[in-house]
């Protein structure tokens, strides 16, 4: 059964930093691309920022690019989105998504959230 399990969101004031983290089980994470969405009240959700298998490749929203930095270490099956200089904007429900990066697996996976709030 795979798993998706997002921590570290929590409040922070206005330009501050806090990195959030999703570690996966029950799949082989290597063999996945990871991507961060985020959901705020009332609006769709939104990718954030994505990466490839083996970190070869990352994307990023307009809105967060030079503040949003994801990374992953497929040694512990965890994917992480350090982000700085936050904003009140920056206030969602952060989720973790798992897609196949290899023809031969199928699947579309994704973690429960974790709510980051970005206030003074």
């Amino acid at each position: 059964q795979v798993q998706l399990v997002e921590s570290g969101g929590g409040l922070v004031h206005p330009g501050g930093s806090l990195r959030v983290s999703c570690a996966a089980s029950g799949l082989t994470f290597s063999f996945y691309n990871m991507t961060w969405y985020r959901q705020a009240p009332g609006k769709e959700r939104e990718l954030v920022a994505t990466i490839s298998r083996f970190a070869g490749s990352t994307d990023y929203a307009d809105s967060v690019k030079g503040r949003f930095t994801i990374s992953r270490d497929n040694a512990k099956n965890t994917v992480y989105l350090q982000m700085n200089s936050l904003k009140p904007e920056d206030t969602a429900v952060y989720y973790c998504n798992a897609r196949p990066g290899v023809t031969f697996l199928a699947g579309d996976y994704w973690g429960q959230g974790t709510q980051v709030t970005v206030s003074s």
